[in-house]
């Protein structure tokens, strides 16, 4: 096991580039199986949960090649089974994501309850109800078994907007007979990027973008060569990590629409950058003061689906808002979970209170001292990392195989900014 030790209270400065989206990568790695010809997956960040998926694609049958440090060629012809390891499945959430493809493509498949990150319930009911529209029959003992003679394309309405589940009925429906539609679609830049990815392999997808998307099932998909977007959640972290830092940092290759929804919320507590088409500055003598709403009221941040505020930053913003001048209400409707972790920073001294499971008032700035932490999960994680970067003196952190999960090359890249983050054996 590895923990990061880090020497808080020094600014970090210099550039730095956005790896690609770890939530694209991962249904993108799945839906390469959908074809027996060789698929291409370029910007893949080289982190945990991208490995876990090419080794359940080599268990599968696939051969895994990789062709430079971030470009994978998976070929699948050789896949034969359609189950899925249960010691893989147990490593990732996102194993849940070769159900849609190996269906369609086997007719069956046999699923191990996947892993993750524990932040609340998180239900896989609405992946079961989409697959059972398009004609899987699904039986449930200990593992999930998918079969089907034939999918046929249908008119789903998701129960709510899984970023997976959509994902899932994306994959199936590409192969599925005739037409489908998914209303209340997820639309996070990663579901755009499996949109693609699905039309770069001879797919017919429309609507990307959008919660309505159109689906026209094609008899088989070829290879194809495709490069995934950047991680607006990283880029939000390094955000984050500017500011409190009180740094100068330029984040290169961001997509400027990702960060919209993003803006508005860091702007809240007083922070702002700057964009040179895809480079994204965010400069020293940052106001850090919270903008209060009208009449003087306390403000909020709270998550949403796509094009809301990204749920997965609210465990950054609750660290920056330490740092503001003022009171603001962090509000994580999305999982009951998430915010318990809020403890450990209270422990460093900061001034929270939590009003129960999925909502925290912070206010700042607050001192905050080095500590012996652990990481909980993968944004989690990465918060305590910006926190003990602020901090005065020295912070412990363990569990960081979480955040690697998540964060490709953390201190590496953390280190060329002046960061004093060290990984030792714990």
């Amino acid at each position: 096991m590895n923990q990061y030790r880090i020497e808080g209270g020094h600014p970090l400065k210099g550039r730095i580039r956005a790896s690609g989206n770890k939530n694209a990568a991962l249904p993108c790695i799945a839906a390469a199986l959908l074809s027996e010809e060789a698929v291409i997956l370029r910007n893949i960040p080289e982190i945990e949960d991208v490995l876990v998926m090419l080794d359940i694609c080599r268990a599968l049958g696939a051969t895994v090649d990789r062709i430079d440090g971030n470009a994978w060629k998976i070929e699948s012809a050789g896949v034969k089974a359609a189950d899925v390891p249960a010691n893989l499945a147990a490593k990732v959430r996102a194993s849940i994501l070769f159900a849609g493809p190996l269906l369609a493509r086997f007719g069956k498949v046999t699923l191990p309850p996947p892993g993750g990150d524990v932040i609340g319930r998180r239900r896989l009911d609405t992946h079961f109800l989409a697959l059972e529209e398009l004609g899987a029959r699904i039986e449930v003992d200990g593992a999930f078994q998918f079969s089907a003679n034939k999918l046929k394309g249908a008119d789903l309405f998701l129960d709510e907007a899984s970023v997976t589940a959509t994902e899932n009925a994306l994959m199936a429906a590409a192969l599925a007979e005739g037409r489908t539609v998914i209303r209340n679609a997820a639309s996070e830049p990663h579901v755009q990027d499996v949109c693609r990815l699905l039309n770069a392999m001879g797919g017919s997808v429309s609507g990307i973008g959008s919660n309505i998307l159109t689906i026209e099932g094609v008899q088989t998909l070829h290879g194809a060569d495709f490069s995934i977007g950047p991680d607006f959640m990283e880029i939000g972290s390094f955000i984050g990590l500017a500011a409190v830092t009180h740094g100068d940092i330029v984040i290169e290759g961001v997509v400027p629409d990702d960060l919209r929804m993003m803006k508005l919320a860091f702007g809240r507590l007083g922070i702002s950058w700057s964009l040179d088409g895809d480079e994204l500055a965010v400069h020293s003598g940052q106001l850090m003061r919270v903008v209060p709403d009208l009449g003087g009221q306390i403000p909020k941040i709270d998550d949403a689906p796509w094009p809301g505020f990204p749920p997965d930053l609210t465990s950054i913003m609750t660290v920056v808002a330490t740092q503001a001048e003022g009171t603001v209400l962090i509000h994580e409707k999305m999982f009951e979970s998430r915010m318990f972790w809020v403890d450990k920073l209270i422990g460093m001294g900061a001034r929270i209170v939590l009003c129960d499971p999925h909502r925290a008032v912070v206010s700042g700035p607050a001192r905050l001292r080095g500590d012996s932490l652990t990481s909980p999960d993968v944004r989690a994680g990465m918060a305590l990392v910006i926190a003990a970067l602020c901090a005065e003196g020295t912070s412990i952190i363990k569990n960081v195989y979480q955040i690697e999960r998540g964060y490709e090359h953390l201190t590496e890249r953390l280190h060329a900014l002046g960061a004093r983050i060290y990984r030792e054996d714990a």
